[in-house]
């Protein structure tokens, strides 16, 4: 028997997700965590058979969670779901070991495709997802800049351009003050730039952020 693990801290959300599995996968046992704590708690209890991740959620960003969760179970399958285009933050998610990237406003037969080929053992990535991650391999000349920034930083570089203050990403990503306005530091010499103000611009211009 089939078992699916979906975590989102909406309930709508998860109840139209089980909705949809429950008809292509018939007897499957699909679970529900509201949050990163009881999604990792789940995972550590029961070997499932795939995580179906939203990438934003309250407190914890998507993208520690996915790492917890490969770190944790490392062959367990992770299908992110996200209200953001795939260009933003698909290569990123796939590097960091999901199986595979599908947009919120995906049709319900879309998100079926990409169980099925995740459980069968494949990733599942859009036909234009796939050619920006050929292009990524061929080459690394001419990528944006922010393409150079880890994943802590690329986190930190969003948050920044969403107009959030030090203390509230330190309080969003459980980091310290300090910390924050190190990766700062560190984004704004890796990007050549001096200010908030050009990263917020830049991450507009290139789509990072609405």
């Amino acid at each position: 028997m089939r078992s699916v693990l979906i975590v989102d801290d909406h309930a709508v959300v998860r109840t139209g997700l089980k909705l949809i599995l429950a008809d292509a996968l018939v007897g499957a046992r699909i679970d529900e965590a509201a949050n990163a704590d009881e999604a990792l708690g789940m995972v550590l209890k029961r070997d499932y058979d795939l995580v179906i991740l939203d990438l934003s959620m309250p407190g914890r960003s998507g993208l520690e969670v996915l790492r917890d969760l490969k770190y944790q179970k490392p062959t367990l399958p992770v299908l992110v779901l996200s209200v953001h285009p795939e260009d933003q933050m698909g290569i990123r998610l796939l590097k960091a070991g999901a199986s595979g990237y599908l947009n919120k406003d995906s049709a319900p037969e879309e998100l079926v495709k990409a169980v099925g080929k995740v459980l069968e053992g494949g990733r599942y990535v859009s036909t234009s997802l796939a050619e920006r991650l050929v292009l990524d391999i061929q080459t690394d000349n001419g990528k944006p800049p922010h393409e150079s920034l880890s994943d802590r930083e690329f986190e930190v570089l969003c948050a920044i351009s969403r107009g959030k203050a030090v203390s509230e990403i330190a309080r969003d990503l459980s980091l310290s003050v300090k910390t924050v306005s190190t990766y700062r530091t560190r984004i704004l010499d890796k990007m050549q730039m001096r200010t908030n103000a050009e990263l917020t611009h830049y991450a507009v211009r290139q789509g990072l952020v609405d």
